[in-house]
């Protein structure tokens, strides 16, 4: 399924300007509910400025009353953006993120060692001869480099990494790992955001009430 150009961008936007759900806001834009959920809730790393995808011709106001008059229904892309075509080598990432990739790798070799070489130099944006330092503990920095979950590091997204790791698991003939860290994860998660919320609500109705306090008692004076 084409995705938005700006994924994050147009998660933000249809949170803000729609009363879709959480999962076609996934769902539509390629990215994890909890990335959603952290959008929604302001809690992301980085704060996205919207992008409208009525305005980029990629969804139509029909489809997205459609989809808030039924939350299971699945937004329809009007086009998708020109893919960037590349013959070869690994995908690229920003300057900002190169120096996680080796924690991102050592991750995934001690997480899911059944994950080939390759598929990691996929993901990840690598070459083998990188993957394979890391592994013998040959590479240069070794001493620094800290296994972290790739997803963390926002160097792949979790859709990314469960399909590869399901796809490892078929390939090497092991049952694919069930996802009970994710649901644990997503309720705990969900648990913050909300109290996070109520206490920054409650602060506000403290400060909204002494402000109408201290105006109200000098009026009377």
């Amino acid at each position: 399924m084409a995705q938005p150009l700006m994924p994050h961008a147009t998660a933000s936007w249809l949170v803000d300007n729609t009363a879709l759900s959480f999962p076609q806001i996934a769902e539509f834009c390629g990215l994890h509910i909890l990335e959603v959920q952290a959008i929604a809730d302001d809690t992301a790393g980085t704060k996205y400025t919207g992008r409208d995808p009525v305005r980029a011709h990629e969804l139509s106001m029909d489809e997205i009353h459609k989809g808030e008059a039924d939350s299971n229904y699945a937004l329809q892309m009007l086009k998708g953006p020109d893919p960037v075509r590349r013959t070869k080598g690994p995908r690229y990432t920003p300057v900002s993120k190169r120096q996680d990739k080796p924690d991102g790798i050592a991750w995934i070799l001690r997480n899911h060692p059944e994950i080939s070489d390759g598929a990691i130099g996929k993901l990840i944006g690598t070459t083998r001869t990188t993957i394979q330092a890391i592994r013998d503990r040959s590479h240069w920095n070794i001493t620094n480099i800290q296994p972290k979950d790739p997803v963390t590091l926002g160097l792949c997204s979790q859709r990314e990494l469960d399909a590869l790791v399901a796809r490892a698991a078929k390939k090497a003939g092991i049952a694919a790992p069930s996802d009970n860290r994710l649901e644990g994860d997503r309720e705990a998660l969900i648990t913050e955001l909300r109290k996070e919320r109520d206490d920054a609500r409650a602060r506000a109705e403290e400060a909204l009430a002494g402000e109408e306090a201290l105006f109200g008692s000098g009026t009377e004076g």
